[in-house]
């Protein structure tokens, strides 16, 4: 790998996730504004949300199915020109269908970021995967954070919601620079015969872990990207929970390898499953102080669920390629886009019978965010079963590990 530039090239990569999550925070911290500009309902913001979720898959399945002709270095100017296309359309969007539209520029962006940037790091850092992922997911979470805060300061000095989407463009920038002109890896170290991929995704391995990936993605995604319309009247700050929960599931991550190693991804799994079930029910019912208690559960809980599902894939299954990293992440986000309205219609619903039954506004908002927890907490209590199910099975994929 001569001449090619591995931190530089790491460096852009934790950057590009950076902005891809920061779409995600800021979308949580103005979906009121939102709302109320536009004069959407919940279920209409819903599928606002869910644009982003679906334009990531899409752009995972497309970036998947190229990358072993394309490469990395092409799918990152694809998702350079979509983030900056889908910013200033949001910016200037008009109404509900311009808000569709742009959002889903932005999704398919994230999704480019995470077709070039997962198999380009498992090419470059060979000897340790599932670590090198899990640090480069570092900025996932971290750059929740830094969206999440910086949308909080934003809101409480009435900065509008298109200055919030406005200096995400700074960040796109800098990667987009650092990215110019460098060389990348030629697929030395991943299996790159797409043919050979597209058999090894029917694995029934592959399909399970597919399977897994729909309810770990909602369970983490789906939590956070109605933090604010969920968490709103529980006496807590919901961004400053969004930026403590990802703040210490970027701690989690950066020194997940000693944890990985002394577990194993699916013994990682398998406990991830069981707290992140408990903090979502101690949340359905947590008013006060009490939710930050549960939000640094739930931050547990969700850490290691995505780094880890990809990992997982490129260690037990390398055949699959970068097709089998970019297609898990794609599965994960296009269910969450799935789920997305009908988590919105949840909440619609919720709110409507509280106040048909004589709640002021405040209380029905609140017991609609705590109904809406309660279904959600059924996604992670399913995973108990199935990774304790891939536990089991630990030795048997060890000793098939190629």
């Amino acid at each position: 790998m001569e001449n090619i530039n591995k931190n530089r090239l790491f460096m852009a990569s934790c950057i590009s996730l950076i902005v891809t999550a920061m779409t995600f925070a800021i979308r949580a911290g103005i979906l009121g504004q939102l709302g109320a500009d536009f004069e959407l309902s919940d279920t209409e913001l819903g599928w606002v949300n869910s644009m982003a979720f679906l334009g990531f898959p899409i752009a995972t399945i497309f970036g998947g199915l190229v990358y072993n002709s394309f490469g990395a270095r092409k799918l990152m100017i694809i998702a350079f020109v979509s983030h900056v296309l889908g910013l200033l359309l949001t910016i200037f969007a008009g109404g509900f269908w311009t808000l569709l539209i742009s959002t889903f520029f932005i999704g398919f962006a994230n999704g480019s970021v995470e077709a070039a940037c997962n198999p380009l790091i498992a090419d470059m850092y060979t000897d340790n995967r599932t670590t090198m992922l899990n640090k480069f997911h570092v900025w996932f979470p971290g750059g929740i954070v830094i969206g999440a805060l910086a949308s909080k300061f934003m809101t409480d000095f009435d900065m509008g919601w298109q200055l919030q989407i406005g200096i995400m463009l700074i960040p796109t920038l800098i990667y987009g620079f650092l990215f110019f002109g460098q060389t990348f890896p030629k697929n030395e170290n991943i299996v790159s015969d797409t043919k050979v991929n597209i058999k090894s995704l029917l694995s029934p391995l592959f399909i399970f872990m597919a399977i897994c990936m729909t309810l770990t993605a909602t369970t983490e995604l789906g939590t956070q990207q109605w933090v604010e319309k969920i968490l709103g009247n529980s006496g807590a700050s919901p961004m400053l929970i969004l930026a403590m929960v990802t703040g210490l599931m970027a701690v989690g991550r950066y020194f997940a390898g000693p944890i990985i190693h002394k577990l194993n991804p699916p013994g990682v799994l398998f406990a991830s499953a069981i707290i992140a079930t408990i903090a979502i029910f101690l949340m359905s019912s947590a008013t006060g102080s009490m939710v930050y208690v549960a939000a640094i559960l739930f931050a547990i809980g969700v850490c290691y669920f995505w780094p880890t599902m990809i990992g997982f894939v490129s260690e037990y299954l390398p055949k699959t390629g970068a097709l089998g990293m970019s297609l898990i992440g794609g599965v994960g986000m296009f269910a969450t886009s799935i789920w997305q309205p009908v988590i919105g219609s949840w909440l619609d619903s919720a709110k409507a019978t509280a106040i048909d039954a004589g709640a002021s506004v405040e209380q029905a908002e609140l017991m609609a965010g705590q109904e809406t927890l309660s279904n959600i907490a059924f996604f992670p209590l399913a995973l108990i079963l199935l990774f304790g199910i891939l536990f089991t099975q630990r030795k048997k994929l060890e000793a098939k590990r190629v």
